[in-house]
């Protein structure tokens, strides 16, 4: 009775901690009456691609035009050919209206058929089809000259009564100034997330608003009063911080309300990206790619709600209390062992283990939810596996610690072996990170579980063995083990190694950005603020700490080099 009055208050004292860091937030006013202006629509769920040629249904794209009748007026659209070519009737259905868009790019077979499909559906559906749009990014790209772009956009212009436009990122209208000449309206994407130089949630709507007045100032040289619509804007709620731009899920809810408020305020025309999770372009662009929409990819949940406060995550109560169900299972397991304990060994080693299981079933979901594919299920669930091995094996030798047994050498081959595993594929990942690492979000994953791990056994071990050993940090020493087959320094540097490749790698990232060298010219003042955007991206120093964690635990063994018995 006594352990399990032990184990309630370690899960209350827990339960307070999740409760407060977890309190919804105040994100900015509400949407007017909880519908947007605009939201991009690209129909695709999981499973289906447009890179694989795999499509939605009829019946699922209504489903999903019945659901954005609740949250928009209207909806911006990227292709009309194939079954695009029944949205304009559904959004009539729905009440929604349409702007519509054809897709063109290197592929010249299909420029005819969308370009076709695009007149058809704006001359046959004029009540729903309000304007449309000739292409989308081709000049980003570099699929298409701006010669070849302008005669298409004169032949749509020719074609239907609709105001015509092209849309790209503000940048690619002040490069090619000649396109206001020829759009009716100029539609520019403003991501503050993807500049070159990120801009923080907090500047993003002022970023827009300095923007947009650039493009106003360029346009009315050329074209004085022609609309702009803002084709693209929006803020991804998971995947890799850059600079000071934060994915999450309030992030994303107060820079829409952010933007609603600088758009009303200067009465800007908007549209949002994008309506629903896109799980397709993870192939593109990683977890940041995938995760834009207001609504989840298998369009059950909100990905966050328009009107009232928000929560970074809204499951936080589920999976707190599957945490707890682990705790409750390991009481039942360690019972005997735990009675030999006094009280406050006990709550050390109960409250070590429910953290483990905190973050164990966190990584878990986090994993879970950003995966794409049968293969990045596989290494999800193969990854979630491993942990729950650790985290079992890390429970065993806490247990022994303050038990005052004698290592287990089993338990502490297994946990080195693990310990090589994870530092392995962390050294790894992290290369990738240094070399390419735009689209990679960083595998806390593989660290979490291993860097709690160790602090938890230091503390384990100061408590039972007072006062603090030499070398607290030894990975043999807190492992209990005495058989390797890799001499441990090895690593160690590596991991080192791998910190110092990250933090040059993500510095050459910024230094070599377009934008951010016409922003900051002189060389110096480049490497500056490409060194403090990279040192305070707080994802990143987190990645860097685990690793340095990991690289000391390695490097203070006291053994040299061992062999497997």
């Amino acid at each position: 009775m006594k352990i399990f009055l032990i184990a309630i208050l370690v899960i209350l004292i827990n339960g307070l901690l999740a409760w407060l860091i977890n309190l919804p937030q105040d994100v900015g006013q509400d949407v007017p009456q909880g519908k947007l202006n605009s939201l991009s629509f690209a129909p695709f769920r999981a499973g289906q691609s447009p890179l694989e040629e795999k499509f939605p249904s009829t019946e699922q794209i209504d489903e999903d035009l019945r659901l954005l009748s609740q949250k928009t007026h209207t909806v911006r659209t990227y292709a009309s050919a194939g079954v695009f070519n029944t949205i304009p009737e559904l959004a009539r259905k729905h009440g929604l209206k349409m702007i519509q868009g054809a897709w063109i790019g290197f592929v010249k077979k299909d420029i005819r058929t969308e370009l076709q499909e695009l007149i058809h559906a704006a001359n046959t559906y004029p009540d729903v089809v309000k304007r449309v749009i000739v292409g989308n990014e081709v000049l980003l790209r570099g699929e298409m000259a701006p010669e070849e772009l302008i005669g298409y956009i004169r032949e749509v212009k020719a074609s239907v009564k609709q105001p015509v436009s092209y849309a790209d990122v503000w940048s690619m209208y002040m490069k090619n100034p000649e396109l206001i000449k020829e759009v009716d309206f100029i539609t520019i994407h403003i991501l503050p997330y993807w500049e070159d130089e990120p801009i923080p949630v907090s500047q993003a709507p002022a970023h827009i608003a300095r923007i947009y007045n650039i493009v106003r100032k360029e346009a009315d040289t050329i074209a004085p009063g022609k609309p702009i619509l803002i084709g693209e804007s929006g803020w991804p709620s998971a995947g890799r911080q850059r600079g000071w731009a934060v994915p999450g899920v309030t992030n994303e809810a107060q820079f829409i309300r952010g933007l609603l408020k600088v758009a009303a305020e200067n009465k800007f025309d908007y549209n949002i990206v994008e309506a629903f999770n896109q799980p397709w372009k993870d192939a593109l662009e990683g977890v940041i790619g995938a995760n834009w929409g207001i609504f989840t990819a298998d369009r059950k949940h909100d990905v966050f709600p328009l009107t009232g406060k928000v929560y970074e995550n809204a499951n936080w109560l589920k999976q707190f209390g599957y945490s707890c169900v682990i705790l409750l299972t390991a009481v039942l397991f360690y019972r005997k062992k735990l009675q030999a304990l006094t009280p406050s060994s006990t709550g050390v080693f109960l409250l070590f283990l429910h953290i483990l299981s905190i973050l164990l079933v966190n990584q878990a979901c986090q994993a879970w939810y950003t995966s794409y594919n049968p293969t990045h299920y596989l290494q999800s669930l193969t990854a979630v596996s491993l942990n729950s091995l650790l985290v079992i094996l890390l429970a065993q030798r806490a247990a022994h610690i303050l038990n005052k047994q004698t290592p287990d050498l089993k338990t502490g081959l297994w946990l080195c072996s693990f310990y090589l595993l994870f530092s392995a594929l962390a050294i790894y990942r992290t290369y990738t990170l240094a070399t390419d690492g735009r689209y990679i979000s960083f595998p806390f994953i593989l660290t979490v579980i291993p860097v709690a791990g160790l602090l938890g056994l230091m503390i384990t071990d100061y408590w039972a063995n007072k006062p603090l050993a030499e070398k607290t940090l030894a990975l043999d020493a807190l492992l209990g083990n005495q058989h390797s087959w890799v001499h441990p320094k090895i690593i160690g540097y590596s991991l080192l190694a791998m910190v110092v490749g990250l933090i040059i790698g993500e510095i050459r990232a910024f230094m070599v950005g377009r934008d951010f060298i016409l922003e900051h010219p002189e060389f110096i003042h480049r490497f500056g603020r490409a060194f403090v955007y990279t040192i305070t991206n707080l994802q990143l120093v987190q990645w860097l700490i685990s690793l340095i964690i990991l690289a000391f635990a390695f490097l203070l063994c006291k053994q040299r080099t061992y062999r497997l018995r």
